[in-house]
């Protein structure tokens, strides 16, 4: 999977990384002692000024004893993928995906109705980000995220924004909607089903089962739900869709593709776009822009205000589009 940038507040990206999640806890890394003693100190001092449970910063806080090796190493060492579009489309929608987010939603879909209504979003674009994160739910990652995040606040690299988010984790804990032990993610902190960081949780994460707990690591309800107010308070459009794929006619230069060139659909027709099946836009007032991932030759899509909400989630064309088309396929 494709590297993913920091979480900021105003409605951005969800994680700092998403990809296979590694397993558990390596030896502990070199460290000088007493300093990653006094750090723990100073976040738990931190925690309490700001009003935590004493008795929970510290079960959370004795999670981690030293820093983890194995979350360092995989920060360090993040493998760079270069993929051509259609390299990762066999990746993210390949045949035995599609029918396991077939299954998965067919089993769920009067819960991903109820979901849609409530916030009007896609229930297959919801599916479509479900199965990317985690699979379809099976994948949340196997690292303590108080470990990791303690972890990375202490090494220095990201130390400001790892710390934050540590400090959100501990009060995520001190309301009790997950304990520290089942507070699991990635390496870097993602956490649950959606893989949100903890910032992104205390901003985005709902309790969509009414059971008073925002649980994005087992309820599937608060897990759809925590993803559809994601996209709805970034801006989702209820009713439009994301984009589609389409056909052309004639050769477009390059330069005028990507979401920063918008035109109307009926403008897009007159330089040789169609639907996929060949036929006329039902809709060309519609705006939208044209892309074409992999250059000439290559599949072409035109895609809408909604296409650019998923890629808050994530900041890449690619990944919207795994997202979008893997929810077509599944329902």
């Amino acid at each position: 999977m494709l590297n993913r940038r920091a979480f900021v507040a105003s409605c951005s990206v969800v994680a700092p990384t998403i990809g296979v999640v590694s397993s558990a806890r390596g030896l502990a890394a070199p460290a000088i002692p007493g300093r990653y003693e006094n750090f723990l100190a100073s976040i738990r001092r931190q925690a309490l000024a700001d009003g935590l449970n004493a008795q929970i910063v510290g079960r959370a806080l004795a999670m981690t004893q030293a820093p983890n090796a194995h979350v360092l190493k995989l920060d360090r060492h993040q493998p760079e993928f270069t993929l051509t579009w259609a390299q990762y489309r066999q990746r993210v929608i390949s045949p035995s995906r599609i029918t396991e987010g077939q299954a998965a939603f067919r089993a769920r879909d009067s819960l991903l109705a109820r979901i849609e209504r409530q916030y009007g979003v896609d229930a297959r674009v919801i599916v479509g980000i479900w199965g990317l994160e985690s699979g379809f739910g099976r994948k949340i990652g196997t690292f303590s995220v108080i470990d990791a995040l303690a972890t990375l606040a202490y090494d220095g690299r990201r130390a400001s924004f790892f710390r934050s988010e540590l400090l959100k984790a501990l009060r995520i804990l001190n309301d009790r909607d997950i304990t520290p032990e089942g507070m699991m993610g990635s390496y870097a902190g993602a956490m649950g089903q959606p893989q949100f960081m903890p910032s992104a949780y205390l901003s985005y994460a709902v309790d969509g089962d009414g059971d008073g707990r925002r649980d994005i690591w087992k309820s599937e309800a608060d897990v759809f739900a925590s993803i559809a107010n994601y996209l709805k308070r970034c801006g989702w459009v209820a009713g439009a869709p994301w984009g589609q794929p389409v056909t052309l006619t004639r050769d477009i230069a390059q330069t005028i593709t990507g979401r920063g060139n918008v035109q109307s659909l009926a403008q897009w027709a007159a330089l040789g776009v169609r639907r996929a099946d060949g036929s006329a836009f039902s809709r060309p007032d519609v705006q939208g822009a044209l892309l074409r991932p992999d250059g000439a030759g290559g599949e072409a899509f035109i895609v809408y205000k909604n296409f650019n909400v998923i890629r808050r989630y994530n900041p890449s064309d690619f990944y919207a589009l795994g997202v979008g088309l893997l929810g077509y396929a599944v329902a």
